[in-house]
């Protein structure tokens, strides 16, 4: 049976969650498998949560369709060159990309920051034929979000990474620029 709590941290509500057979201490897995068991959540999710601050310090969610992360983890996204989130990446580059498992077997919470990309070539390598009728010119209309990460949390209860059963703690893995 698995149960679920919403919890606030720093602003951001993160689901964390527990399986009743848990054990008691942090899981304890090699780096390699928690990218691993990160990948296969990102993999069964489709889309991801992006967060960014707003000029109050709100965070603001929207749902975005991400490239796979590369093998370091780093994270391209797309946008509108005028829209919001644009802005609070200039502001305040420090964001969040959300994960959940289609099936619940998991999340992953990517921390980073985030850079601005215009580069044409750059675009042109990171682009999806789904997204023409959103980007007309894209030139103009399409800009990259590059996300570098810091940290990365993940829960992968078909890997038998659950977190902690008492703080609910998922498995952290941190990054080095």
């Amino acid at each position: 049976m698995r149960s679920f709590l919403a919890v606030s941290l720093g602003g951001f509500f993160l689901l964390g969650g527990c399986q009743s057979h848990e054990k008691s201490q942090p899981d304890s897995h090699d780096r390699a498998t928690l990218l691993t068991a990160a990948r296969g959540v990102i993999q069964n999710s489709g889309k991801c949560a992006f967060i960014t601050l707003d000029k109050n310090g709100h965070p603001q969610v929207r749902t975005m369709d991400a490239f796979e992360p590369e093998e370091n983890f780093t994270v391209w996204l797309a946008t509108n060159p005028n829209s919001r989130k644009v802005d609070q990446i200039k502001s305040d580059p420090h964001v969040t990309l959300y994960y959940s498992d289609k099936n619940e077997n998991g999340y992953v919470s990517i921390y980073g920051m985030a850079e601005l990309i215009n580069d044409q070539t750059e675009k042109d390598n990171r682009w999806k034929e789904e997204w023409k009728n959103f980007y007309p010119d894209r030139q103009k209309n399409y800009l990259l979000i590059k996300v570098t990460p810091t940290r990365l949390e993940v829960i992968n209860y078909n890997k038998g990474i659950n977190g902690d059963s008492v703080t609910w703690q998922p498995a952290v893995v941190n990054f080095t620029n």
